[in-house]
């Protein structure tokens, strides 16, 4: 099914990182970690849909989804970043994705952090955060999506690493197995993975290599 949704309002959350306000179709409903296909009512744009992941709660009146532009690759993140309020695209959904499977480790690179948004802000909400570990790896410091969100969140212990700079406030270099080593001391629990495919499949090798049950490692 396709609904027609309206843009309310765009706020910039990083340099390239912006929050999308968008009405809420009625009947629409979704579960935390669950995406859409949003395909733009621009010319040339119309059947270039692409998946993002619903960053509200299933019960917010709106829809938001947090989305980063990536200007060199001349697709749609970029054409989202220029629309204005009033701009309409089709949306078609919710499909799969990763949900909430109980507290563990949720390890993210980049925008991979969105399905994590809507599952743990709905977790601080039920005050069931405790338990639950966000280790969010970004190029740079100024690329790090929600990072006051995350560290005002109670109960959410947070690690956040950088690859690109060199930082005396953050742990640098890439995740690994001896990263995992040093931040994680009980591997027999869930983990969350979301970020590009290299990564996913790195972070997976080095925890099951650490002892983790494949079926407690969860990704889309």
């Amino acid at each position: 099914m396709t609904d027609t949704i309206v843009l309310k309002d765009v706020v910039p959350l990083t340099h390239d990182t912006n929050r999308y306000i968008f009405s809420r179709p009625e009947g629409l409903n979704f579960e935390p970690g669950q995406a859409a296909e949003i395909a733009l009512n621009i010319e040339g744009w119309k059947d270039e849909g692409r998946p993002f992941t619903f960053t509200s709660q299933p019960d917010d009146s709106d829809l938001e989804f947090v989305i980063k532009s990536y200007p060199d690759h001349d697709g749609v993140t970029e054409q989202l970043a220029t629309l204005k309020a009033g701009a309409t695209a089709e949306l078609e959904g919710p499909f799969g994705a990763i949900r909430d499977e109980g507290p563990g480790v949720f390890l993210a690179a980049g925008a991979g952090i969105t399905p994590f948004i809507p599952i743990l802000r709905n977790r601080a909400r039920e005050n069931d955060i405790a338990g639950c570990t966000l280790i969010f790896s970004n190029k740079t410091e100024a690329d790090i999506i929600m990072r006051g969100e995350w560290e005002a969140m109670q109960g959410l212990r947070t690690v956040f690493t950088v690859t690109d700079e060199e930082s005396d406030a953050l742990e640098t270099g890439q995740i690994d197995k001896a990263f995992l080593e040093k931040h994680i001391s009980d591997f027999d629990q869930k983990f969350y993975l979301c970020g590009p495919g290299g990564f996913v499949d790195d972070v997976r090798d080095a925890l099951t290599a650490l002892g983790a049950k494949k079926g407690n490692i969860i990704t889309e």
